[in-house]
């Protein structure tokens, strides 16, 4: 939304000059004060929703069954990892205030398709009972560690009982790469009851000759969730004897996606080619996507498109577009733009194999200002295989193939040429068989 926009919307018509006065300030953290004059009712960011109010009202409901030092509740099952203080970090159990099958709160397979609203209110439910350990610590004889690892491993929403230090405390907390989540307290103890493990997580865990990749992949062909080898992995769970560790929650969840999607790109990059040019799509969140295979040998890469007052441009009155790629011989480096790269990337090569295809792959992703807050990578992930699973439109030329995706993105696709090194390879770099066409 550009400024000429802003200044005709109802905001204005309380404080015009004041308003002007906030949007001629360069200095962001001063216009970050833009909230305090707001207070969220005339929505002096441009936002059709209030971040801020979201987070606070859901907050409201949850805190009024979270407030007290004793909470009993069935956990998803979820645990937490933090990083702060590396390699002394913080572990246990993450519990709403509900019993039954909770197991939805943190099984973000199946959230594809809720609201915003819906996602605040079941992580904003989840408090954190925070255990200080060392990393290397994992197989301490400390009875909550020893727990929250069997937390990690079950099959089923366990009953959690916690006695709290201190009570929960914060509201929603969010990133980009993990899951929001809500309130936390140090425990003083928690205990377990009502639950059996997951047989194949179990069997993982006590084979400590059994590398960590591998451990990986055999669960993942075996049908094991992502978001369950995530949270394995994060409690040490897989890997050699002595050289498992605690793995913070947001790394874990890239190091799963990372590992999985390199597995699956070892038979990918021996598959033919594919024979025709496609083009998938989906809409969930105020994201648009497209995913954009075309033939030719492997090479990947992700360009987001951020709208200003969305999640990651809340200030600027442009939009930002970031991008990183890879070509037949992958990368080096972490990828600038996170964890969605490699949760996409995971995506697309999971239909690759699949189809037993390889293909060169551009995901294009618009985010608009309904997207008030980041809900972690599993929304690249879950989004993408969401769109795989529809039929794809098919074309004969890139030509074809670009002009249909110009008309579901709002972006012109000479933007997204223009950032994008996969689509000027195509367009733009001869190659041998020219010569022959």
């Amino acid at each position: 939304m550009d400024l000429g926009s802003l200044s005709r919307s109802h905001a204005m018509t309380d404080s015009p000059a004041l308003f002007e006065d906030i949007l001629s300030l360069k200095d962001v953290r001063f216009r970050s004060s833009m909230c305090a004059l707001c207070k969220g009712s005339k929505m002096l960011c441009g936002k059709d929703r209030c971040s801020v109010v979201a987070r606070f009202y859901s907050r409201s409901r949850a805190m009024k069954h979270i407030d007290r030092l004793d909470l009993d509740g069935a956990s998803p099952p979820s645990v937490f990892v933090g990083r702060f203080g590396y390699p002394d970090v913080s572990v246990g159990p993450m519990i709403p205030p509900y019993h039954g099958d909770t197991s939805l709160f943190d099984t973000p397979e199946r959230w594809v398709g809720k609201s915003i609203d819906e996602i605040i209110d079941f992580r904003l439910f989840m408090v954190r009972g925070l255990h200080r350990t060392e990393v290397h610590d994992v197989d301490t004889r400390d009875r909550m560690v020893v727990q929250t690892r069997e937390l990690a491993l079950a099959e089923n929403p366990p009953d959690v009982d916690a006695h709290f230090a201190k009570r929960p405390w914060g509201g929603l907390t969010v990133h980009d790469d993990v899951q929001p989540f809500g309130p936390s307290a140090p425990m003083r103890k928690f205990e377990l009851s009502n639950f059996k493990f997951d047989r194949r997580l179990e069997k993982a865990y006590y084979d400590t000759d059994l590398r960590a990749r591998d451990a990986l992949v055999a669960l993942y062909e075996n049908g094991t969730l992502i978001s369950q080898l995530q949270r394995a992995f994060s409690v040490g769970a897989f890997g050699v004897g002595k050289r498992r560790r605690f793995v913070p929650t947001r790394w874990s969840i890239t190091a799963v996606d990372s590992q999985l999607g390199l597995h699956l790109l070892e038979t990918t990059k021996t598959n033919p080619v594919l024979g025709e040019y496609r083009v998938y799509e989906t809409d969930s969140l105020d994201n648009r996507w497209i995913i954009l295979m075309m033939p030719t040998s492997w090479r990947y890469e992700l360009i987001e498109a951020w709208y200003p007052s969305t999640a990651w441009n809340p200030y600027s009155q442009k939009i930002a577009i970031f991008s990183d790629h890879e070509f037949f011989d992958g990368r080096s480096t972490y990828a600038a733009i996170g964890g969605c790269y490699y949760a996409a990337r995971l995506a697309v090569n999971e239909l690759l194999h699949r189809e037993g295809r390889q293909a060169g792959v551009v995901i294009m992703r618009e985010s608009h200002p309904g997207y008030i807050l980041p809900v972690g990578v599993w929304n690249v992930r879950e989004n993408v295989r969401a769109a795989l699973r529809k039929p794809p439109r098919k074309f004969r030329t890139l030509k074809e193939a670009l002009t249909h995706s110009s008309s579901v993105l709002d972006i012109p696709m000479s933007r997204w040429v223009k950032n994008s090194a996969v689509l000027k390879d195509a367009l733009y770099q001869r190659r041998i068989d020219d010569v022959w066409r």
